[in-house]
């Protein structure tokens, strides 16, 4: 069974193109030159910035999802039918669990780890003298890609068997224990899975602790106020009045972070290369399409990884609805 539709695409690229441009046009005189009544005017100004927007996630999103589904039903070549087998390779390859346990591992951790860092940090900088140069270096790695994080963090954890180490963890080990601390660190079984994590924590910290700190400015003064006459001390105060009054942006963040470590491919990539049980699904996604010529195991992956997301989307969604609907 061959799938053609690939071979296609630039046909109906093209097509779309043609098709965006001619419904821009024509919508644009409409609007501009007066040619409905005033009344139709809003529709139409709407369907100006709504139909190359669906136009758009059509071509970009709509059919390379549904030619992805497609091809995680077929064998390495695209090809041949193949029904659920490769699902059935991902929940039962030993070394596919473990790659979804470290994404299990990284979903649970990151996020959590990364909200705790960043709300701690903006409550200890909170009207602090020099609370806009915390924030700024505790911001800076966010400035970094991934994947130059990455490298820098591969020289802290970086290892030796003979000769001076250069790895500053390494490095501080020997002047603490000796010579024979020293350890490999992105070779220790689970806990290289760790080390990695901590990455993902130091650049996402600092966003945190952007939109946390945002938020407990925002908390009213008069909450705080009748809090302290009713004689709340500092630990009462943070967690009922600080942490209730921030719930939205604590969501938020916990929300977008999780997604982030969900598609996680960069630290994985440059750090370890998926090596000594690190993969990831993101990784292995990469590792299955591309290396391996797995075409429908790598297929299988990204409709799972897509699969993992909605849930965590439409929760978001729903929490936004509801936020509107109390104000």
């Amino acid at each position: 069974m061959t799938f053609d539709f690939m071979d296609q695409l630039p046909k109906f690229g093209v097509l779309g193109l043609g098709l965006i441009a001619f419904v821009l046009v024509v919508l644009a005189v409409l609007y501009v030159g007066n040619l409905v009544p005033d009344k139709e005017k809003s529709p139409i100004a709407g369907a100006v910035f709504l139909v190359p927007t669906l136009l758009m996630v059509g071509i970009g999103l709509v059919v390379p999802a549904i030619r992805t589904t497609i091809l995680s039903f077929t064998d390495a070549t695209g090809e041949e039918f193949v029904g659920l087998a490769n699902y059935i390779w991902m929940f039962t390859e030993p070394e596919m669990l473990k790659v979804v346990g470290n994404s299990v591992l990284w979903v649970v951790l990151t996020p959590l780890l990364a909200t705790l860092v960043g709300l701690v940090y903006a409550v200890i900088i909170d009207k602090s003298r020099f609370e806009a140069l915390a924030k700024t270096l505790v911001f800076l790695p966010m400035a970094i890609s991934f994947v130059g994080a990455a490298i820098i963090w591969k020289f802290v954890y970086d290892y030796k068997q003979i000769g001076d180490q250069i790895g500053l963890l390494n490095q501080i080990m020997v002047w603490l224990f000796g010579e024979n601390a020293t350890q490999h660190w992105l070779a220790l079984p689970f806990w290289n899975n760790l080390f990695l994590i901590a990455v993902m924590v130091w650049i996402q910290a600092g966003f945190a602790t952007v939109v946390l700190s945002a938020a407990i400015k925002a908390v009213p003064s008069e909450v705080v106020e009748a809090a302290k006459l009713d004689g709340a001390n500092p630990w009462q105060m943070f967690w009922r009045v600080t942490v209730p009054s921030i719930r939205p942006a604590l969501i938020l963040v916990v929300v977008t972070v999780s997604i982030a470590a969900l598609k996680l491919f960069d630290i994985v990539r440059t750090m370890t290369g998926g090596r000594d049980g690190t993969s990831v699904l993101a990784y292995e996604m990469f590792a299955q399409s591309f290396p391996a010529q797995q075409t429908g195991r790598g297929a299988a992956l990204a409709v799972v990884l897509f699969v993992l997301v909605i849930p965590i989307v439409i929760y978001q969604v729903r929490n936004m609805r509801q936020r509107r609907e109390v104000r």
